[in-house]
Order: C-alpha cells, then sequence, then structure tokens
C-alpha cells in the first residue's frame, strides 16, 4: 500500500469575513483520516483563528476558533503558530488559545513547511 503525503494546513485569513478557516478545518478533519503526517500552521492573519472568546455572531459569521480544539481528539499535535505574526497582531504567550500550538519563528516555519509534500493554503 502506497503511503499518503505529508501535508501541511496553512491558515493565512482571519476567521471572520469569509469561510477560509472553516473549510481548511473541514479539510483538515477529513485529511487525517487517511494520514498521521499533517502540520497545522498559523501565519499572517490566521493566528487569530486560534484567539479564545471571540464572539462571530457580531460579525454575522458562524465559525469561531473553538472548533480548533478539536485537533487532539484527531490526533493532529503538529500545530504552529508564528511568532512574529501574532507581536505583529498585538497577541502574545499570555493571549488566551483555545488550542497549545508551538509558538515558532519565520525561519522555523519556512523550515518545517518545506518537510511536507503538499502545502494546502486557507
Amino acid at each position: 500500500m502506497k503511503k499518503m503525503n505529508s501535508i501541511a494546513f496553512l491558515f493565512t485569513q482571519a476567521p471572520h469575513g469569509n469561510s477560509a478557516g472553516r473549510e481548511g478545518l473541514d479539510a483538515l478533519l477529513a485529511t487525517s483520516a487517511l494520514t498521521e503526517d499533517i502540520g497545522v500552521f498559523f501565519i499572517s492573519d490566521g493566528v487569530f483563528q486560534l484567539v479564545e472568546n471571540q464572539h462571530p455572531e457580531g460579525v454575522l459569521s458562524r465559525h469561531h476558533a473553538a472548533t480548533f480544539k478539536v485537533l487532539p481528539l484527531y490526533d493532529v499535535t503538529n500545530v504552529y503558530i508564528s511568532q512574529k505574526d501574532m507581536a505583529h497582531r498585538g497577541l502574545s504567550s499570555q493571549t488566551s488559545f483555545v488550542l497549545d500550538a508551538q509558538v515558532i519563528s519565520q525561519q522555523d516555519i519556512a523550515q518545517k513547511l518545506s518537510e511536507y509534500d503538499v502545502v494546502l493554503r486557507f
């Protein structure tokens, strides 16, 4: 049996105003049934996907960050968030996130992304 490719999911957009985060999460969860070699990266405005206590109903959005809490239940544990992008958006280690993501540098993100066969951007 052929091994499934390793897949990185790159979240780059804020959770409100579009459905990219929800679509990406749906694709990620479906893919997790096929392979365990998954990495999840939150960069640019995607860092907002993990901020806790958001109120999406105020911006006419049904998706909210809490849905990312399910990743550990699907054995998705390689989760990374950009330190630089967090800082540029006023977030820090004191920010309450819905998921325990490893905070890493831009250089480390580039290195880790290069290790995946496929990178999907949402």
